[in-house]
């Protein structure tokens, strides 16, 4: 009986009240534990992250470089195509600019520009890289100074000739042509260790990282690029033979879902066959000047070209849906405006082809736009307020985005200026602008007001505008 009541005893029940207040303890700290585990692995805490994610694809694209330093998953999850395929969805995609510049060292570098934050991003530095068989050395400079003009000076050749020094081996990716193609940034082809290479390196603004891709059947410097059905297509420039640096006439384009190259029938450059004698022919030799993608066609403006002598022989059309070339409209070549060097600048906005016209003066320029119907080009804007850099390779660029023209310029203080000019006005008329701009001047013409707005300046020192490309990711 004493046996029985002593199991029952006061010290004995307590011991098994602890023990089962220890397993309850225990199991809850387990339960919190795991709870803990689970919240801290997601983006924000108590929110899936589907939902973060859409919360994150709303947020200003400029954001992002300070957020991935929250943690590593975030910093994963803004480098991935997942965040900027819900911005695409929902629209709320940015476009930027992308500015190549060269400074005094002859050095390459890439800068972005947000037109709305107004923030610049300098890129990552272009990969210094030379392939095994791009790495022979030799070439005519008197054949570069002929076919490319200015952007080479005489003397820098002859210095090179006598061993003291040599440019191009000193400015890798010289001599490259650019494009924008699904979300990337693509630089192609130039020169490197004094020849003609076919490397295409691509940027990825997600990833913020310079790659290589499938390189271009053939190597080729100062080519004219151009986009069309979401494919890069390349045209012309100059390749490095045995006699020395050829012009081309051969065209390629990259399709970037299957980083693949397709041959394009190369340009017949028809007009280039009249010249009326042997020696003129052989002296003149056919370039493309530039390449614009403009109603579902490519336009390829061309030129006789042997420093200083430039010969405008209008130029050739290019018709994915035939896969051929034909020439281009009489008006459209004959008074396609060019600026030194031959080099056509041109941008389609909204559906028109503007051209930037340089002018006689040495400080202003025209932007016109070709009228179709009449086939000839009409002055849009009279006067284009740019400073006078005549000893400048590129003094000016031109684009368009946000639906709107751009010019890139420099002012007097050697800040790079990005200009915006409203493109509202009606085909040959003065455009108009219907909010106060920064800098303004009015038409001789009609006694209409042309406002142009300096959407942001950047001082970057003594540098050379080389190309600009726009992003919308």
């Amino acid at each position: 009986m004493g046996g029985v009541l002593s199991l029952g005893s006061p010290k004995c029940r307590r011991s098994e009240y602890n023990e089962m207040i220890n397993n309850r303890s225990c199991k809850r700290q387990k339960t919190s534990s795991t709870f803990y585990d689970e919240e801290s692995s997601r983006l924000i805490p108590f929110l899936p992250d589907e939902l973060s994610i859409q919360i994150l694809a709303r947020l200003p694209r400029f954001c992002y470089f300070k957020l991935r330093l929250v943690s590593q998953k975030w910093k994963a999850t803004f480098e991935s195509a997942e965040l900027f395929k819900v911005r695409k969805e929902l629209g709320s995609t940015e476009e930027w600019l992308y500015v190549l510049i060269k400074d005094e060292a002859d050095e390459l570098s890439w800068h972005a520009l947000d037109p709305l934050s107004k923030n610049w991003q300098r890129l990552p530095p272009m990969p210094n890289v030379v392939c095994a068989d791009e790495s022979k050395r030799g070439f005519s400079g008197l054949w570069l100074r002929n076919v490319v003009g200015s952007g080479i000076k005489i003397a820098e050749v002859i210095r090179s000739w006598l061993g003291q020094k040599d440019t191009l081996d000193q400015m890798p990716f010289g001599g490259c042509s650019n494009g924008a193609v699904d979300g990337c940034l693509y630089v192609l082809g130039g020169f490197s260790r004094a020849t003609t290479t076919r490397s295409v390196w691509r940027f990825d603004p997600i990833s913020n990282k310079w790659s290589k891709t499938t390189s271009m059947s053939t190597g080729r410097a100062y080519c004219k690029t151009s986009i069309l059905n979401n494919k890069l297509y390349v045209a012309g420039g100059v390749s490095q033979g045995r006699g020395g640096l050829t012009s081309l006439q051969s065209a390629e384009v990259f399709d970037p879902c299957t980083a693949t190259w397709s041959d394009v029938p190369s340009m017949p450059f028809s007009k280039a066959q009249l010249v009326p004698t042997a020696y003129l022919s052989d002296l003149l030799k056919p370039i493309a000047t530039g390449m614009t993608s403009y109603m579902g066609r490519l336009f390829v403006p061309q030129s006789l070209y042997s420093w200083p002598f430039i010969v405008d022989v209008g130029g050739e059309i290019y018709d994915p849906e035939t896969n051929s070339w034909a020439e281009m409209p009489i008006g459209m070549g004959e008074g396609w405006p060019a600026r030194q060097a031959g080099t056509k600048l041109s941008v389609v906005v909204d559906g028109e082809l503007y051209a930037f016209d340089p002018s006689a003066s040495s400080n202003s320029g025209k932007i016109k736009v070709y009228d179709q119907k009449e086939d000839t080009w009409k002055v849009a804007i009279g006067k284009v307020p740019v400073a006078d850099f005549t000893e400048s390779e590129s003094p000016y660029l031109l684009t368009g985005f946000h639906g709107k023209i751009h010019v890139l310029t420099k002012d007097a203080n050697h800040n790079i200026e990005v200009m915006q000019a409203d493109v509202q006005g009606n085909l040959g008329s003065p455009l108009s602008s219907t909010s106060v701009y920064a800098k303004s001047l009015h038409e001789h013409s009609d006694s209409e007001t042309v406002f142009w707005k300096v959407i942001d300046s950047k001082n970057l020192g003594s540098v050379e505008l080389v190309n600009c490309q726009v992003l919308d990711v």
